[in-house]
Protein backbone atom coordinates (compact mmCIF):
# COMPACT_ATOMS: atom_id res chain seq x y z
CA UNK A 1 0.00 0.00 0.00
CA UNK A 2 2.86 2.36 0.86
CA UNK A 3 4.51 1.94 -2.52
CA UNK A 4 1.20 2.26 -4.35
CA UNK A 5 0.60 5.58 -2.60
CA UNK A 6 4.08 6.77 -3.49
CA UNK A 7 3.19 6.58 -7.17
CA UNK A 8 0.85 9.51 -6.61
CA UNK A 9 3.60 11.73 -5.19
CA UNK A 10 6.06 13.85 -7.14
CA UNK A 11 9.65 14.80 -6.40
CA UNK A 12 12.36 13.06 -4.37
CA UNK A 13 11.02 10.47 -1.91
CA UNK A 14 12.77 8.66 0.94
CA UNK A 15 11.33 5.37 2.15
CA UNK A 16 12.74 4.21 5.47
CA UNK A 17 12.07 0.47 5.78
CA UNK A 18 12.91 -1.09 9.14
CA UNK A 19 13.71 -4.75 8.48
CA UNK A 20 14.32 -7.72 10.74
CA UNK A 21 17.55 -9.52 9.91
CA UNK A 22 16.87 -13.20 9.29
CA UNK A 23 13.11 -12.65 9.15
CA UNK A 24 11.25 -15.93 8.79
CA UNK A 25 14.03 -18.18 10.10
CA UNK A 26 13.93 -18.27 13.93
CA UNK A 27 17.60 -19.19 14.55
CA UNK A 28 18.70 -16.23 12.40
CA UNK A 29 16.22 -13.86 14.06
CA UNK A 30 17.55 -14.94 17.45
CA UNK A 31 21.24 -14.59 16.53
CA UNK A 32 21.53 -12.20 13.55
CA UNK A 33 25.25 -11.55 14.08
CA UNK A 34 26.26 -15.20 13.74
CA UNK A 35 24.03 -15.60 10.70
CA UNK A 36 25.51 -12.61 8.89
CA UNK A 37 27.85 -15.01 7.10
CA UNK A 38 27.62 -18.73 7.69
CA UNK A 39 29.26 -21.96 6.67
CA UNK A 40 27.40 -25.28 6.46
CA UNK A 41 24.82 -25.64 9.24
CA UNK A 42 21.88 -27.81 10.27
CA UNK A 43 18.79 -26.03 8.86
CA UNK A 44 16.51 -27.59 11.48
CA UNK A 45 18.49 -26.43 14.52
CA UNK A 46 20.63 -23.64 13.09
CA UNK A 47 23.72 -25.23 14.64
CA UNK A 48 26.91 -24.99 12.60
CA UNK A 49 28.53 -28.23 11.54
CA UNK A 50 32.00 -28.85 13.03
CA UNK A 51 34.86 -27.24 11.13
CA UNK A 52 36.67 -29.56 8.74
CA UNK A 53 40.02 -27.87 9.37
CA UNK A 54 42.40 -29.56 11.78
CA UNK A 55 44.15 -26.29 12.63
CA UNK A 56 42.99 -23.02 14.14
CA UNK A 57 41.97 -20.25 11.78
CA UNK A 58 44.22 -17.23 11.41
CA UNK A 59 41.42 -15.14 12.91
CA UNK A 60 41.28 -17.34 16.01
CA UNK A 61 45.05 -17.16 16.45
CA UNK A 62 44.93 -13.37 16.18
CA UNK A 63 42.22 -13.19 18.84
CA UNK A 64 44.09 -15.50 21.20
CA UNK A 65 47.31 -13.55 20.71
CA UNK A 66 45.58 -10.28 21.52
CA UNK A 67 44.31 -11.72 24.80
CA UNK A 68 47.77 -13.02 25.72
CA UNK A 69 49.44 -9.70 24.95
CA UNK A 70 46.78 -7.67 26.75
CA UNK A 71 47.48 -9.57 29.96
CA UNK A 72 51.08 -8.38 29.78
CA UNK A 73 50.65 -4.93 28.22
CA UNK A 74 48.12 -2.73 30.09
CA UNK A 75 48.14 -0.02 27.40
CA UNK A 76 47.12 -2.42 24.60
CA UNK A 77 43.63 -1.73 23.20
CA UNK A 78 41.61 -3.25 20.38
CA UNK A 79 39.47 -1.45 17.80
CA UNK A 80 37.05 -2.94 15.30
CA UNK A 81 34.60 -1.49 12.78
CA UNK A 82 31.41 -3.45 13.50
CA UNK A 83 33.21 -6.80 13.15
CA UNK A 84 34.19 -8.08 16.62
CA UNK A 85 33.34 -11.68 15.76
CA UNK A 86 34.56 -11.55 12.18
CA UNK A 87 37.98 -10.25 13.23
CA UNK A 88 38.37 -12.41 16.34
CA UNK A 89 38.29 -9.48 18.77
CA UNK A 90 35.20 -10.87 20.51
CA UNK A 91 37.42 -12.98 22.79
CA UNK A 92 39.47 -9.89 23.63
CA UNK A 93 36.32 -7.86 24.29
CA UNK A 94 34.98 -10.54 26.61
CA UNK A 95 38.05 -10.45 28.86
CA UNK A 96 38.86 -6.73 28.46
CA UNK A 97 35.57 -4.96 27.70
CA UNK A 98 36.90 -1.58 28.83
CA UNK A 99 39.81 -1.86 26.37
CA UNK A 100 37.92 -2.87 23.24
CA UNK A 101 36.11 -0.35 21.05
CA UNK A 102 33.61 -1.01 18.27
CA UNK A 103 33.36 2.18 16.21
CA UNK A 104 30.70 0.82 13.87
CA UNK A 105 31.01 0.88 10.09
CA UNK A 106 33.34 3.87 10.24
CA UNK A 107 36.84 2.71 9.33
CA UNK A 108 38.13 6.25 8.83
CA UNK A 109 37.07 7.22 12.34
CA UNK A 110 38.54 4.00 13.72
CA UNK A 111 42.00 4.87 12.39
CA UNK A 112 41.92 8.48 13.58
CA UNK A 113 40.60 7.31 16.95
CA UNK A 114 43.53 4.87 17.13
CA UNK A 115 45.95 7.67 16.31
CA UNK A 116 44.56 9.76 19.16
CA UNK A 117 44.91 6.89 21.59
CA UNK A 118 48.47 6.22 20.42
CA UNK A 119 49.36 9.89 20.92
CA UNK A 120 48.28 9.50 24.56
CA UNK A 121 50.43 6.44 25.23
CA UNK A 122 48.17 3.55 24.25
CA UNK A 123 49.05 0.84 21.72
CA UNK A 124 45.96 0.41 19.53
CA UNK A 125 45.46 -2.64 17.33
CA UNK A 126 42.88 -1.96 14.62
CA UNK A 127 41.44 -5.20 13.25
CA UNK A 128 39.70 -4.69 9.91
CA UNK A 129 39.38 -6.76 6.74
CA UNK A 130 41.95 -5.75 4.15
CA UNK A 131 39.34 -4.66 1.61
CA UNK A 132 37.63 -2.35 4.12
CA UNK A 133 40.88 -0.77 5.29
CA UNK A 134 41.07 0.87 1.85
CA UNK A 135 38.43 3.34 3.05
CA UNK A 136 40.82 4.72 5.65
CA UNK A 137 43.86 5.28 3.42
CA UNK A 138 44.01 9.02 4.04
CA UNK A 139 43.76 8.58 7.81
CA UNK A 140 46.51 5.93 7.77
CA UNK A 141 48.77 8.29 5.86
CA UNK A 142 48.12 11.61 7.63
CA UNK A 143 46.93 10.68 11.11
CA UNK A 144 49.11 7.63 11.77
CA UNK A 145 52.19 7.50 9.55
CA UNK A 146 52.90 11.21 9.24
CA UNK A 147 52.88 11.36 13.05
CA UNK A 148 54.85 8.07 13.24
CA UNK A 149 52.45 6.73 15.86
CA UNK A 150 52.51 3.12 17.15
CA UNK A 151 49.24 1.96 15.59
CA UNK A 152 48.96 -1.68 14.49
CA UNK A 153 46.81 -2.60 11.49
CA UNK A 154 45.63 -6.21 11.68
CA UNK A 155 44.45 -6.91 8.13
CA UNK A 156 42.27 -10.01 8.10
CA UNK A 157 41.12 -11.60 4.82
CA UNK A 158 44.32 -10.61 3.04
CA UNK A 159 44.65 -12.17 -0.40
CA UNK A 160 42.02 -14.29 -2.13
CA UNK A 161 39.03 -14.80 0.17
CA UNK A 162 36.86 -17.03 -1.99
CA UNK A 163 33.12 -17.17 -1.42
CA UNK A 164 32.53 -13.49 -0.58
CA UNK A 165 33.41 -12.43 -4.10
CA UNK A 166 35.17 -9.48 -5.76
CA UNK A 167 34.28 -6.87 -3.14
CA UNK A 168 36.00 -8.82 -0.37
CA UNK A 169 39.29 -10.00 -1.90
CA UNK A 170 42.16 -8.29 -0.07
CA UNK A 171 44.47 -7.81 -3.04
CA UNK A 172 45.73 -4.25 -2.77
CA UNK A 173 47.10 -3.70 0.75
CA UNK A 174 50.76 -4.41 -0.06
CA UNK A 175 50.52 -1.80 -2.80
CA UNK A 176 48.68 0.90 -0.89
CA UNK A 177 50.71 0.54 2.31
CA UNK A 178 54.31 -0.09 1.30
CA UNK A 179 54.86 3.33 -0.26
CA UNK A 180 53.82 5.21 2.91
CA UNK A 181 56.82 6.43 4.96
CA UNK A 182 57.25 4.93 8.45
CA UNK A 183 54.94 1.96 7.73
CA UNK A 184 56.14 -1.62 8.32
CA UNK A 185 54.38 -4.21 6.14
CA UNK A 186 54.40 -7.86 7.26
CA UNK A 187 52.70 -11.11 6.24
CA UNK A 188 53.19 -14.45 8.05
CA UNK A 189 53.75 -17.77 6.33
CA UNK A 190 51.54 -19.60 8.83
CA UNK A 191 49.42 -19.18 11.94
CA UNK A 192 52.38 -19.69 14.27
CA UNK A 193 54.33 -16.88 12.66
CA UNK A 194 51.21 -14.71 12.83
CA UNK A 195 51.28 -14.64 16.62
CA UNK A 196 54.94 -13.60 16.59
CA UNK A 197 54.24 -10.87 14.03
CA UNK A 198 51.41 -9.46 16.12
CA UNK A 199 53.79 -9.19 19.07
CA UNK A 200 56.46 -7.68 16.80
CA UNK A 201 54.01 -5.06 15.54
CA UNK A 202 52.78 -4.23 19.05
CA UNK A 203 56.30 -3.81 20.39
CA UNK A 204 58.02 -2.02 17.48
CA UNK A 205 56.90 1.48 18.51
CA UNK A 206 55.87 2.67 15.03
CA UNK A 207 53.11 2.12 12.45
CA UNK A 208 52.94 -1.53 11.42
CA UNK A 209 50.59 -3.73 9.44
CA UNK A 210 50.17 -7.49 9.54
CA UNK A 211 48.05 -9.10 6.81
CA UNK A 212 46.84 -12.67 6.98
CA UNK A 213 44.40 -14.81 4.99
CA UNK A 214 40.95 -16.18 5.54
CA UNK A 215 40.72 -19.79 6.67
CA UNK A 216 42.62 -22.37 8.65
CA UNK A 217 46.34 -22.36 9.21
CA UNK A 218 48.54 -25.26 8.19
CA UNK A 219 51.49 -25.48 10.55
CA UNK A 220 50.08 -27.20 13.63
CA UNK A 221 50.96 -26.58 17.31
CA UNK A 222 51.75 -22.98 18.22
CA UNK A 223 54.88 -21.89 20.07
CA UNK A 224 54.14 -21.27 23.73
CA UNK A 225 56.37 -18.19 23.97
CA UNK A 226 55.75 -15.17 21.78
CA UNK A 227 58.80 -13.70 20.08
CA UNK A 228 59.72 -10.41 18.45
CA UNK A 229 60.98 -10.95 14.92
CA UNK A 230 63.94 -8.90 13.64
CA UNK A 231 62.52 -6.19 11.38
CA UNK A 232 63.29 -6.77 7.73
CA UNK A 233 64.67 -10.28 8.24
CA UNK A 234 63.51 -13.02 5.87
CA UNK A 235 63.74 -16.78 6.46
CA UNK A 236 65.32 -19.37 4.14
CA UNK A 237 63.05 -22.43 4.10
CA UNK A 238 64.86 -24.50 1.45
CA UNK A 239 68.25 -24.31 -0.24
CA UNK A 240 68.72 -24.62 -4.01
CA UNK A 241 70.96 -23.57 -6.88
CA UNK A 242 68.73 -23.38 -9.96
CA UNK A 243 66.16 -20.77 -8.94
CA UNK A 244 65.04 -18.82 -5.88
CA UNK A 245 61.36 -18.50 -4.99
CA UNK A 246 60.61 -15.44 -2.86
CA UNK A 247 57.20 -16.02 -1.30
CA UNK A 248 55.33 -13.62 0.94
CA UNK A 249 52.66 -14.63 3.44
CA UNK A 250 50.74 -17.87 3.12
CA UNK A 251 52.08 -18.28 -0.44
CA UNK A 252 55.09 -19.85 1.28
CA UNK A 253 53.05 -23.02 1.77
CA UNK A 254 52.39 -23.38 -1.95
CA UNK A 255 56.02 -22.49 -2.68
CA UNK A 256 57.22 -25.33 -0.46
CA UNK A 257 54.94 -27.77 -2.25
CA UNK A 258 56.23 -26.47 -5.58
CA UNK A 259 59.77 -27.06 -4.31
CA UNK A 260 58.88 -30.73 -3.87
CA UNK A 261 57.33 -30.99 -7.33
CA UNK A 262 60.39 -29.43 -8.92
CA UNK A 263 62.75 -31.67 -6.96
CA UNK A 264 61.09 -34.68 -8.59
CA UNK A 265 62.31 -33.28 -11.93
CA UNK A 266 65.82 -32.66 -10.65
CA UNK A 267 65.35 -28.91 -10.24
CA UNK A 268 66.81 -27.46 -7.06
CA UNK A 269 64.98 -24.36 -5.85
CA UNK A 270 65.71 -22.15 -2.89
CA UNK A 271 62.54 -21.07 -1.07
CA UNK A 272 62.47 -17.90 1.01
CA UNK A 273 59.73 -16.79 3.38
CA UNK A 274 60.08 -13.05 2.83
CA UNK A 275 58.05 -12.07 5.93
CA UNK A 276 58.40 -8.35 5.18
CA UNK A 277 57.26 -6.39 2.16
CA UNK A 278 58.77 -3.37 3.88
CA UNK A 279 61.52 -3.28 4.92
CA UNK A 280 62.81 -5.98 2.59
CA UNK A 281 65.70 -8.22 3.59
CA UNK A 282 67.92 -6.48 1.07
CA UNK A 283 71.09 -8.37 1.93
CA UNK A 284 69.57 -11.84 1.58
CA UNK A 285 67.59 -11.05 -1.58
CA UNK A 286 70.54 -9.45 -3.35
CA UNK A 287 72.91 -12.23 -2.31
CA UNK A 288 70.64 -15.00 -3.60
CA UNK A 289 69.78 -13.11 -6.79
CA UNK A 290 73.41 -12.43 -7.63
CA UNK A 291 74.35 -16.09 -7.14
CA UNK A 292 71.35 -17.91 -8.63
CA UNK A 293 70.35 -15.32 -11.30
CA UNK A 294 66.74 -16.51 -11.60
CA UNK A 295 64.11 -15.18 -9.20
CA UNK A 296 60.40 -15.98 -8.93
CA UNK A 297 58.29 -13.83 -6.60
CA UNK A 298 54.92 -15.09 -5.36
CA UNK A 299 52.19 -13.03 -3.71
CA UNK A 300 48.40 -12.86 -3.36
CA UNK A 301 48.33 -9.17 -4.16
CA UNK A 302 48.08 -6.98 -7.23
CA UNK A 303 51.28 -7.21 -9.23
CA UNK A 304 51.31 -3.45 -9.73
CA UNK A 305 53.11 -1.94 -6.78
CA UNK A 306 53.20 -5.17 -4.80
CA UNK A 307 55.91 -7.36 -3.29
CA UNK A 308 57.36 -8.40 -6.64
CA UNK A 309 57.59 -4.78 -7.70
CA UNK A 310 59.50 -4.01 -4.50
CA UNK A 311 61.99 -6.78 -5.33
CA UNK A 312 62.45 -5.45 -8.88
CA UNK A 313 63.02 -1.94 -7.55
CA UNK A 314 65.62 -3.24 -5.09
CA UNK A 315 67.57 -5.25 -7.65
CA UNK A 316 67.47 -2.36 -10.11
CA UNK A 317 68.68 0.15 -7.54
CA UNK A 318 71.54 -2.16 -6.50
CA UNK A 319 72.62 -2.51 -10.12
CA UNK A 320 72.46 -6.29 -10.24
CA UNK A 321 73.03 -7.50 -13.79
CA UNK A 322 71.82 -10.58 -15.67
CA UNK A 323 69.18 -11.43 -13.07
CA UNK A 324 65.87 -12.61 -14.51
CA UNK A 325 62.80 -11.97 -12.36
CA UNK A 326 59.31 -13.38 -12.93
CA UNK A 327 56.45 -12.16 -10.74
CA UNK A 328 53.42 -14.26 -9.86
CA UNK A 329 50.42 -12.47 -8.41
CA UNK A 330 47.14 -10.88 -9.43
CA UNK A 331 47.14 -9.14 -12.83
CA UNK A 332 45.36 -5.85 -13.54
CA UNK A 333 41.85 -7.25 -13.03
CA UNK A 334 39.14 -7.45 -10.39
CA UNK A 335 39.13 -11.08 -9.28
CA UNK A 336 35.77 -12.80 -9.62
CA UNK A 337 33.82 -15.05 -7.27
CA UNK A 338 35.13 -18.55 -6.69
CA UNK A 339 36.64 -20.79 -4.06
CA UNK A 340 40.16 -20.03 -2.87
CA UNK A 341 41.40 -23.22 -4.52
CA UNK A 342 39.76 -22.42 -7.87
CA UNK A 343 41.06 -18.87 -7.97
CA UNK A 344 44.59 -19.74 -6.89
CA UNK A 345 44.70 -22.32 -9.64
CA UNK A 346 43.37 -19.86 -12.23
CA UNK A 347 45.99 -17.25 -11.40
CA UNK A 348 48.86 -19.73 -11.07
CA UNK A 349 49.28 -19.28 -7.32
CA UNK A 350 48.88 -22.91 -6.28
CA UNK A 351 51.80 -25.35 -6.08
CA UNK A 352 51.32 -26.58 -9.64
CA UNK A 353 51.17 -23.06 -11.06
CA UNK A 354 54.29 -21.98 -9.18
CA UNK A 355 56.17 -25.10 -10.29
CA UNK A 356 55.18 -24.54 -13.93
CA UNK A 357 56.27 -20.89 -13.83
CA UNK A 358 59.56 -21.87 -12.18
CA UNK A 359 60.29 -24.57 -14.74
CA UNK A 360 59.56 -22.25 -17.66
CA UNK A 361 61.82 -19.62 -16.15
CA UNK A 362 64.65 -22.13 -15.68
CA UNK A 363 64.25 -23.63 -19.14
CA UNK A 364 64.29 -20.18 -20.70
CA UNK A 365 60.76 -20.45 -22.08
CA UNK A 366 59.34 -17.58 -20.04
CA UNK A 367 59.82 -14.17 -21.57
CA UNK A 368 56.52 -12.30 -21.57
CA UNK A 369 56.17 -11.94 -17.80
CA UNK A 370 59.86 -11.76 -16.92
CA UNK A 371 62.24 -8.87 -16.45
CA UNK A 372 65.98 -9.29 -17.00
CA UNK A 373 68.10 -6.66 -15.31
Amino acid sequence: ETFRNLKELHGPILVHVITTKGKGYPPAEKDPVSFHGVGPFNPETGDAYPSQGEHLTYTQVFGQTMVRLAREIPCLVGITAAMPQGTGLDAFAKEFPERCYDVGIAEQHGITFAAGLAAEGFVPVVAIYSTFMQRAYDQILHDVCLQNLPVVLALDRGGIVGADGPTHHGLFDFSYLRHIPNMIVMAPKDENELQHMIKTAVCCGRPASVRYPRGNGWRGPLDEELQELPLGRAEVLEQGKDLVILAIGSCAQAALKAHGLLAEKGIETAVVNARFVKPLDEGLICSLASKIKKVLTVEENALQGGFGSAVLELLGEKGLKEVTVRRLGIPDVFVEHGSQEELRHKYGLDAEGIAQAAERLIRGFETGGSVTL
